[in-house]
């Protein structure tokens, strides 16, 4: 009887020894169609700016060139953005500006962006409604741009 109950205690703690087979690894659920890519996240304001960036020139790629810049820009046109915390614009306006022409294409081509933009709350300041930040479009002699947030060193 001493005999089995020792086997029987061997067993059960030989049993616990052995380590569990690692769960399955888990594949991240698929985007459902008609999601905005913009729910990604910004680390800090640089990031922050660079995706709202890219998405402005997704949403304009007819009226944008790459390339290096020329070396007279014959317009500059600086836009101040104010974004809500879940990506929604809130509002959009000219901060500077020598160019009407330019400026209406700029505040256009914000204005055409399909959906919203990444999600801004984190990087909002304790009681603020907005995240607030400026891009600058950078204009050709064609009236197409570049933003200055994506361009690089010239």
């Amino acid at each position: 009887m001493r005999h089995a109950i020792t086997s029987v205690a061997a067993t059960v703690l030989l049993s616990a020894c052995q380590t569990a087979s690692p769960p399955a690894a888990r594949t991240p659920a698929p985007t459902p169609p008609g999601t905005p890519a913009t729910l990604q996240f910004a680390a800090n304001i640089d990031a922050y700016k660079s995706l709202v960036a890219q998405q402005i020139m997704a949403a304009n790629s007819a009226y944008t060139f790459s390339g290096r810049l020329p070396p007279m820009l014959p317009a500059i046109v600086v836009l101040d953005l104010s974004v809500g915390p879940e990506g929604e614009l809130k509002s959009v306006r000219v901060h500077r500006s020598r160019d009407s022409e330019a400026s209406a294409a700029a505040l256009a081509a914000v204005r055409r962006v399909p959906s919203l933009f990444p999600p801004a709350a984190h990087l909002m300041h304790r009681h603020a409604r907005t995240f607030d930040f400026s891009e600058t479009f950078l204009f050709n002699e064609q009236y197409r741009f570049q933003l200055r947030t994506l361009s690089g060193p010239q």
